[in-house]
């Protein structure tokens, strides 16, 4: 009952002072609820971004790995390479027939953008992307259909001329509604059957994917139609069981060092890449951005710590018969110091509360604009709590201490 007593008269107190010096207390807390806003707002947003990269990646399947031109994953840096980093197409269908673990192997090429599509009157502008797979291309790219099917291993044996389609696409062409599944269409003066249209997956980070604007072809009526075009085969797999990952990896690139006749000593002229590797080293940025706002929030709470020491100075200065007067009534010193630190701790968690308040509304509406999903970063607040409570204690402690020092009868007589 007496701690009960005690805190209550103490809230009461540090309010009444809060209240008596409303502007320097209004300017402090709003220097904290800057820091903390700061941070709670930008790793909100992180989070948000990278929960909605993860979701993203996922639907895209992220328990297979692609076998690519070396070129795409080099950074920049020259690698002497036996062979030339162009991968044929002979040599993908090489690897499919001759890799054991069960796994579903599918072979793609991108040919290149800046195609148009036609259909009777209607006419795209000329910024599709054209890309070739095989009948496993759709489901290890994590790719779904609206409506239609997927190409057959005989349409793929065959080199039929079928074609699946973007919603954009088909929004373009076929405007009052008409289905496009079985229209014939001319995309680069070749003549195509649409077998399927591309279901939408939105858009990232306020930006629409292309897919809307993506045709795929099999991979080889692709060989003939775009005969002229040099594109690379990428090979991607999916191992049956995700556990055995790392062991589909390891053997894959065994054998197709073996197809591409390099020694073991050899650098190799190809890439491996897990499908999550862009995850990982989007976390590392995003983990980089994170360092940032925490050293800005830190920063900025070490001048609101000044600011509030500076305050607490001030306040002992003005308040020094009010001291004087507690003293000559019974207060003994170790109340005073305890209610002047009790003071700079409520305005240090006053501001931190607004920040933590404000950073979570800012931060969700970035996600929003971004149509990332709604977070509330927990561990982030305890974190910011704790700051906030350490910058109270520590910019109220000299003040208090000073305070409790003072002679009552000299406090008495300060004018």
């Amino acid at each position: 009952m007496q701690f009960g007593t005690f805190f209550r008269e103490n809230l009461r107190l540090s309010f009444a002072s809060i209240v008596g010096n409303r502007l320097r207390s209004i300017l402090t807390i709003t220097i904290i609820a800057i820091g903390i806003l700061s941070l709670v707002g930008i790793v909100t947003a992180i989070e948000s971004i990278k929960e909605s990269l993860v979701e993203s990646f996922a639907s895209m399947g992220t328990n297979n790995f692609s076998i690519r031109d070396r070129q795409m994953f080099s950074m920049g840096r020259n690698v002497r390479t036996r062979n030339d980093n162009f991968i044929p197409y002979k040599q993908a269908c090489e690897f499919r027939d001759r890799f054991e673990l069960p796994a579903t192997v599918s072979l793609s090429m991108y040919l290149g953008g800046g195609a148009t599509a036609r259909y009777g009157s209607n006419e795209t502008n000329p910024n599709l992307t054209v890309a070739a797979f095989d009948e496993n291309g759709l489901q290890n790219a994590g790719l779904e259909l609206a409506e239609g099917r997927s190409f057959s291993k005989q349409e793929v044996e065959r080199g039929d001329g079928v074609i699946i389609i973007g919603s954009k696409i088909a929004e373009q062409l076929f405007p009052n509604g008409e289905r496009p599944v079985g229209k014939m269409i001319t995309v680069s003066d070749s003549r195509y059957e649409v077998i399927g249209v591309l279901a939408s997956r939105g858009s990232n980070f306020g930006m629409d994917n292309n897919e809307g604007l993506r045709t795929i072809v099999p991979i080889t009526t692709a060989q003939r139609t775009f005969s002229w075009i040099r594109a690379s085969t990428a090979i991607t797999v999916t191992p049956t069981d995700p556990r055995l990952l790392d062991l589909a990896m390891s053997e894959a690139e065994g054998l197709f060092r073996a197809i591409r006749r390099l020694g073991a000593n050899e650098a190799a002229d190809f890439a491996v890449e897990r499908s999550d590797a862009m995850i990982e080293l989007l976390a590392n940025d995003l983990a980089t951005v994170t360092l940032v706002a925490s050293i800005v929030g830190i920063i900025t709470l070490l001048g609101a710590a000044v600011g509030l020491m500076n305050i607490m100075l001030v306040a002992v200065n003005e308040r020094t018969r009010e001291i004087g007067t507690r003293m000559a009534l019974g207060a003994k010193p170790r109340m005073i110091r305890q209610q002047f630190l009790f003071e700079s701790i409520l305005i240090s968690q006053l501001g931190g509360v607004c920040g933590m308040v404000l950073g979570i509304g800012c931060g969700n509406l970035i996600a929003l604009v971004t149509d990332g999903a709604f977070v509330v970063p927990w561990g982030w607040l305890l974190i910011g709590l704790g700051l906030c409570l350490v910058v109270g204690i520590g910019s109220g402690y000299l003040p208090a201490r000073r305070a409790a020092g003072l002679n009552p009868v000299e406090a008495l007589r300060y004018e």
